[in-house]
């Protein structure tokens, strides 16, 4: 049963008892909040094809997001099953980002169980395309662009590397866009569904977008990293995308991870197979995402 076949009623219904409980990739989040208003929609607007899991069945992330003072001055906390509270409190009508933004915290500081590269994951043709990059490199952008351009969608935060064989995980989280990247995706895919706009969060103005339901259905197939090209946004910059040695791919790559540091030889071993198994480039674009679309297409097509 998928979340979108439950009516608001029901998801406010469990939201406030046993937990709203679906799967997203490797990860089953049981999901607790007293904010019956606005929160239960927008979770059934962007989460709308992920699966729901039993009540009794095991969750990979306790989650509670819950009303915090009086009534004439109420914010929002974030806690977790073991009554860790990560972040201070936020507003309460931030709580959709900010229930995306402790998902990324729980997954970030729990999942040693893969080697976590902060990284888009799109595939073509049966073949995965790595996008690590640091915040604001327009990552995300890319990422709803390729996909609105027949790219399957793995994820646009987390690249879930699996030890035995380095094959990536899916993880198709809705798409984070920020400030100017909302209004480009709007006007490059008009059928895009998105989430209402939050202006004023600590990353400025923030809207989220609905994955594919052909992503999540497939989140049990794993991708085989073909390529990983670093792409960072200039803007009115000109299209460049250009070969780097494996050497300095690997020192990149390394940056982008969230726990390469605590896996010793591990980590080593398992960034030297991905280097080993792909080309690896640099990729500057500017505005013209379709452009930048064709160019990457161009690179799965072997026209490059």
């Amino acid at each position: 049963m998928k979340l979108a076949e439950l009516p608001l009623i029901e998801i406010r219904r469990q939201l406030r008892s046993s937990g709203l409980c679906f799967q997203c990739g490797p990860f089953t989040t049981r999901l607790h909040s007293d904010l019956l208003e606005f929160f239960p929609a927008q979770i059934h607007h962007l989460h709308a094809h992920y699966p729901l899991v039993k009540d009794n069945s095991f969750s990979d992330f306790h989650v509670h997001l819950l009303r915090h003072g009086n009534r004439w001055r109420s914010q929002l906390r974030f806690w977790i099953e073991d009554e860790e509270m990560p972040f201070g409190l936020f507003p309460l009508d931030t709580a959709l980002p900010f229930l995306e933004w402790g998902l990324n915290w729980c997954v970030a500081t729990r999942a040693h169980q893969f080697l976590m590269l902060h990284a888009g994951v799109l595939e073509k043709s049966g073949q995965t395309l790595l996008l690590p990059a640091h915040p604001g490199s327009g990552k995300s952008t890319l990422c709803a662009a390729l996909m609105h351009r027949g790219w399957r969608f793995l994820s646009d935060e987390f690249a879930l590397v699996r030890w035995k064989d380095t094959a990536v995980l899916p993880f198709p989280r809705p798409i984070s866009l920020k400030n100017d990247s909302i209004a480009a995706i709007r006007a490059f895919a008009p059928e895009a569904v998105m989430g209402p706009e939050f202006p004023k969060t600590p990353k400025g103005t923030v809207s989220h977008l609905r994955p594919f339901r052909e992503s999540i259905e497939r989140s049990d197939e794993p991708g085989r990293v073909r390529w990983i090209v670093f792409p960072r946004f200039q803007t009115n910059s000109s299209l460049r995308l250009e070969p780097i040695k494996k050497a300095q791919a690997f020192l990149q790559l390394t940056t982008h991870s969230f726990n390469y540091g605590l896996c010793g030889l591990r980590g080593f071993e398992s960034v030297s197979r991905l280097i080993d198994a792909c080309d690896c480039y640099t990729f500057e674009y500017g505005g013209d995402l379709e452009q930048a679309v064709t160019q990457l297409n161009a690179l799965a097509e072997g026209l490059i």
